[in-house]
């Protein structure tokens, strides 16, 4: 999304290093921002040195309090501030309701909701009047059509992308009301042909809800009015759009960025 200008802002992705959260920063770079990518994979330095020259990595396992306190602080110290969080760390395992294990639940809600939660809080203390960057910005975290949709054998991800939407509105209010200066709202992709979107549509199929993974990816093409998958430009796009001024009275909202399928 070249048309937009981000010059001069500092963002940090979670959950950077790959996927979607790769395409966020390339994005958020292209628009002028200086990234960090953070993520606890380390494949995430050499996506940051890809981006070119002022752009950084940081490790950061989203779970862990102490994780997000360090990065933060190397990301506002890299940087010079603090502007833009992209909390797109998140993880799928796909499972019926009746297989549930619970060690996967666990994992889910620790990633996908703690570490969104852990974001807000560290986001928030960092843009605050008083903190270490201090001059407000915005937060932009990713939920997922999941939340909007009964797709079989992802129950417990669906929660977990509903609580994301909580999570966001109820932090918009805060932000609000304590005169933070942050915006805060979510995304709520489509399916994507990530390797975490093609590892749902084998698994849906190895577990006998659908013939084959293309039959999986056709139901999803078949409940979608744009008549396609998502792509990878398209949320990120959507991130760009909200980090910027463009979007200087969206706040507290969930954007729908899924061709229509969760309508």
């Amino acid at each position: 999304m070249t048309s937009i200008d981000l010059t001069g802002r500092k963002a940090m992705v979670t959950g950077g290093a790959q996927g979607l959260g790769e395409g966020m920063a390339q994005a958020l770079a292209a628009a002028g921002a200086r990234v960090m990518i953070a993520d606890v994979q380390k494949s995430g330095a050499q996506t940051a040195e890809a981006l070119g020259a002022g752009h950084g990595f940081v490790r950061l396992d989203v779970t862990d309090d102490a994780s997000w306190e360090q990065a933060i602080a190397a990301a506002v110290d890299h940087l010079g501030g603090l502007d833009i969080l992209v909390n797109n760390a998140g993880i799928e395992i796909t499972s019926l309701i009746t297989e549930l294990d619970p060690a996967d639940v666990r994992k889910m809600l620790e990633v996908n909701v703690l570490g969104t939660a852990l974001g807000l809080k560290h986001g928030l203390r960092t843009m605050r009047p008083g903190g270490a960057a201090g001059n407000g910005g915005t937060i932009i975290n990713v939920a997922s059509v999941a939340a909007t949709i009964a797709f079989p054998a992802i129950a417990v991800y669906s929660a977990t992308k509903s609580a994301v939407d909580r999570l966001t509105r109820v932090a918009a209010m805060e932000a609000g009301k304590l005169g933070y200066g942050v915006r805060i709202n979510c995304i709520y992709p489509g399916l994507v042909p990530t390797a975490m979107g093609a590892g749902l549509a084998n698994d849906v199929a190895s577990i006998g809800l659908f013939e084959s993974p293309e039959a999986a990816v056709g139901a999803v093409v078949e409940l979608t009015p744009s008549g396609r998958l998502g792509q990878v430009d398209d949320m990120a796009d959507a991130v760009v759009f909200l980090a910027s001024d463009a979007a200087k009275f969206v706040n507290g909202v969930g954007l729908p960025v899924d061709g229509g399928m969760g309508m």
